[in-house]
């Protein structure tokens, strides 16, 4: 009792004020555990651990807010008696805010089965039907007898805390301006909520593995401010009607249905006595096509990986539908383009459910490794929350060494993953996601004897598409990551019953002139969206070079249908090979594909088929019909004609196809 004494008598009154606000919150989440509990499923400790945190953000934003304005002799209520009246209007109005937004959480979870975000806002639209369904629905006059009541209640009780803490006796000063700091900090570190280099976010409640787990730990506040960028992000139903024959018919669904719109396509597999084959899929770090060997860049940069491209089946026009990691990786797992403006879909907690057709590899062990942190872009949730059973791997959990904010070296990313899965008895599904070809560009000094670091003439560089030396022997020592990797695995077991899969998450844009390509990668961007595409597995599959184009949404369905593994393709993406595929691989016919891009820059989507590229500006409307095989302008005829509206209305369609999966895209149970 003597020490809490010589704490300040604001901190003791702040402090009090913000626990009575996170018993409420607790409480409420005691509650919604109570109503909305699926029969069977036991208590969960570590979702009200999370819920705790997610909560004391809130409650420590509100006490380090009142420390502030405290701070201010006018509104400190301990030096100025007549700031009690500022504060008994201010906290109580606090308390009863929160128990409003509380109280249309639960309701909003009753109604919906998520936790309140700003999708709410759009209710406000149709004011009258929304407040006539409440009216029908929910005890409006109890709840607002009860709202009238804890006003009361709150003016009291506040208003007596405070007057308690005045009445009692001063501090020492000296010790008091230290406990202020103090104060400060832990408010700071809560609000702040997790130690390392990201804060906590909503997609950290999506490591719990389970949906009401994280519905559960989600915290109201946190929850709605995390959705209000994403509230119009959304989609346009009637148009997404409209498109869905021509839609449903480039996908190939077996049974259409306009009326729920559905995208199934289920793949049998082919039955096999041979063994399950592990998969290894590498997503690569700004892997752009033009700047490797495999399209005769002169400086040679990627040798190794051009060999393997020799061994394997490599499709030499393989397009990511934009531009960037977050969505690169989205597109990937998911099949469905981000098509989400501003922000990336993984960003959106509304679009955190999405089915992957990983999870349709029963038997696996399904393994993620990283060398940085998952929290960036919240990509942690879109993983942990998707991919069934997932071992996620980051830079805490190597061995080796953080080199830079990107965490551990793309060499030793690999080589870690190589000794977890020779480990393995199972069959396995891993993907590997590579960070060290990007800014700061560093090239571990354990590696500098090794691999050789190379100087060019900037004027060289710029020709070839480099910005830089250290650009341009980053973009070499992802190579050499990738020949020790391999080197590595054929040492294994594994390795012959292994299926490598090789793709960028996206490129980078290119505005010089490049003597290999067509005027469309650099005068309309394709630079920025052209990666590479291996599936190597010596012994399994009989090396081609394949030029149909081809998208990143593809890579799951195509790689599901090597290792004849039985799924339900609900995404965007195809099998890229027409027919069945066996390992011994006599033959394989790829058949014709498109690929969608939206450039969230300038504004542009579009579809690429192997001899044109249509795209539309959306903002100003402006359309452009190209080549993507030479620099002659596309002549104008019947058959020309017929390409271009046919892919001016199958962008559209989409477009539009994209956005509704992006929010209805959702695992099944």
């Amino acid at each position: 009792m003597l020490f809490l004494q010589r704490i300040p008598k604001l901190l003791r009154w702040i402090f009090s004020v913000v626990f009575v606000l996170l018993f409420v919150m607790t409480v409420s989440r005691f509650i919604i555990f109570w109503k909305f509990n699926p029969p069977g499923k036991a208590f969960s400790g570590s979702a009200f651990i999370m819920g705790l945190r997610f909560d004391a953000r809130v409650v420590c934003i509100v006490g380090l807010a009142a420390m502030l304005l405290c701070a201010i002799p006018f509104l400190n209520p301990f030096k100025n008696s007549r700031a009690s009246k500022f504060w008994n209007i201010l906290i109580p109005f606090v308390f009863i805010l929160m128990a409003l937004v509380l109280a249309i959480d639960f309701y909003h979870f009753d109604y919906l089965h998520q936790r309140l975000n700003a999708t709410v806002l759009n209710y406000v639209e149709d004011a009258g039907i929304s407040f006539s369904m409440m009216w029908q629905s929910y005890p409006l006059i109890k709840i607002t007898a009860a709202l009238i009541i804890l006003v009361v209640l709150a003016r009291l009780g506040f208003g007596a805390l405070l007057a308690h803490f005045q009445q009692q006796d001063s501090f020492y000063k000296r010790k008091g301006v230290l406990l202020y700091i103090l104060a400060f900090f832990v408010f700071g570190i809560f609000i702040f909520g997790k130690i390392g280099q990201y804060p906590l976010r909503w997609s950290d409640a999506y490591t719990l593995s389970d949906d009401f787990k994280a519905n559960l730990a989600l915290n109201p506040f946190q929850s709605f401010l995390s959705t209000l960028s994403f509230r119009n992000a959304s989609y346009d139903v009637k148009k997404v009607k409209a498109g869905y024959p021509l839609m449903a018919g480039y996908l190939g669904v077996s049974n259409p249905d306009s009326t729920i719109l559905n995208y199934e396509r289920i793949y049998l597999g082919a039955g096999s006595t041979v063994l399950k084959p592990n998969i290894v899929l590498v997503i690569c770090e700004s892997f752009s096509a033009y700047k490797s060997s495999m399209y005769n860049n002169p400086l040679n940069t990627t040798p190794y990986f051009n060999e393997l491209c020799r061994n394997g089946i490599f499709f030499d026009r393989c397009f990511t539908p934009a531009y960037g990691t977050a969505r690169g990786v989205w597109a990937t797992i998911t099949g469905i383009p981000d098509v989400a403006s501003p922000k990336t879909a993984s960003r959106n907690p509304n679009a955190v459910d999405q089915n992957t057709i990983i999870n349709s590899f029963t038997g696996y062990d399904n393994f993620y490794f990283l060398g940085g942190s998952a929290t960036w872009a919240n990509i942690r949730g879109v993983l942990t929350n998707n991919i069934k059973n997932l071992r996620l791997y980051e830079e805490d959990d190597y061995s080796a060494k953080k080199i830079d904010v990107w965490g551990i070296s793309d060499k030793n990313l690999f080589l870690e993953s190589n000794k977890i899965l020779k480990q393995q008895t199972k069959p396995f599904f891993a993907v590997i996601q590579t960070a060290d070809n990007h800014r700061p560009y560093t090239i571990p000094a354990e590696d500098r004897d090794e691999f050789r670091l190379l100087n060019y003439p900037a004027d060289s560089l710029r020709r070839f598409g480099f910005e830089s030396n250290e650009e341009m022997n980053a973009f070499r020592y992802t190579d050499f990551g990738f020949q020790k990797f391999m080197e590595a695995a054929q040492k294994e077991a594994y390795f012959k019953n292994t299926i490598f899969v090789f793709v960028g998450d996206h490129g980078i844009r290119y505005n010089g002139t490049l003597d290999h390509f067509p005027k469309a990668w650099t005068e309309q961007g394709l630079s920025c969206e052209h990666v590479p595409l291996l599936f190597y597995a010596p012994g399994l599959l009989k090396p081609q070079r394949i030029s149909n184009v081809c998208s990143q949404v593809d890579v799951l369905p195509t790689i599901a249908s090597l290792a004849k593994i039985p799924y339900t393709n609900n995404s965007l993406g195809r099998n890229l090979f027409d027919t069945a595929v066996s390992f011994q691989f006599k033959s394989i016919s790829p058949r014709q594909n498109l690929a969608f891009i939206i450039d969230h820059d300038v504004h542009t989507i579009g579809l690429i088929s192997n001899e044109y590229y249509y795209l539309k500006n959306q903002k100003t409307g402006r359309q452009e019909f190209v080549s993507v095989t030479d620099n002659e302008p596309v002549p104008v005829n019947p058959s020309t004609d017929s390409a271009k509206n046919h892919l001016q209305k199958l962008t559209d369609v989409y477009y539009e196809t994209a956005k509704y999966l992006l929010l209805n895209n959702k695992k099944k149970q």
